[in-house]
């Protein structure tokens, strides 16, 4: 299969173990939801998963696809400290490796994250206040949600400690003045998760172009309502098989 770059992408099906075949199917998923969605950056954001055993390899993505065009055999398997572990003609983003390693490294339930630049998420992530408790989407994101200061592009590994300080035991991050980030122990909770901050992004941005002085803040009782509600999750196992559906009639062949 060759990409548009005219680079030669070989099956790996078979070739790899069927776990290994089973996360780079569901990665390749992801990105072309993102895609299809309209959450990408040309080719300039990343999502990964961690591979089963003990070395904490992971995939990410060939740096130079769009995510429309990736698939299960192109995605490169990287250790922690970045090195390549297969044939490939390509490289990958520097700063998707500092931003994942760190990630992978530290928490053993990430096992896929998910960082964006989506036009809402960047924008509330440069909104003084963060995410506001205005919508259902957002008091459901809010208990989960962490925050990490801007420094450049992540090309420096100093970051990464504080990167995962902040994270903590958060599920969602709003990177400030860059972007949003999910993890999930699957990609099913990886991909509600982010859809859920990037909905709540947008409905914020919207709401807001009516006027700050306009916006009605959820009371302190709905808000823990809510929280208590979705304790034990918010549904991905139940989203995902349909959002596959969706992508296999609109944006086919991520599972080459």
């Amino acid at each position: 299969m060759a990409d548009g770059s005219g680079a030669s992408v070989i099956s790996l099906k078979g070739k790899v173990s069927a776990e290994e075949w089973q996360a780079r199917v569901e990665l390749a998923a992801l990105y072309r939801l993102v895609a299809l969605y309209g959450w990408d950056d040309l080719i300039y954001t990343h999502i990964s998963a961690r591979l089963p055993g003990p070395d904490h390899h992971f995939l990410i993505n060939p740096y130079g696809m769009l995510f429309e065009e990736i698939t299960a055999s192109s995605l490169v398997k990287i250790d922690l400290e970045g090195n390549i572990l297969q044939e490939t003609p390509y490289f990958i983003n520097p700063a998707g490796f500092t931003i994942h390693s760190a990630i992978h490294a530290a928490r053993e339930d990430a096992r896929f994250v998910m960082h964006l630049h989506s036009d809402q998420g960047v924008a509330v992530a440069a909104q003084k206040a963060g995410l506001l408790p205005i919508s259902q989407h957002a008091l459901i994101v809010l208990p989960r949600l962490a925050y990490h200061d801007y420094e450049g592009i992540a090309l420096n590994l100093d970051e990464r400690e504080r990167l995962v300080a902040d994270l903590g035991d958060k599920s969602l991050m709003l990177l400030w003045n860059h972007g949003t980030l999910a993890v999930g122990d699957t990609a099913a909770n990886c991909w509600i998760g982010m859809y859920y901050l990037e909905r709540a992004c947008a409905m914020q941005v919207k709401a807001l172009s009516g006027g700050a002085e306009n916006i009605r803040l959820a009371s302190l009782a709905a808000r823990a309502e809510v929280e208590g509600q979705v304790a034990r999750g918010i549904g991905g196992a139940l989203a995902w098989p349909g959002s596959l559906r969706k992508l296999d009639r609109q944006l086919p062949g991520y599972d080459a």
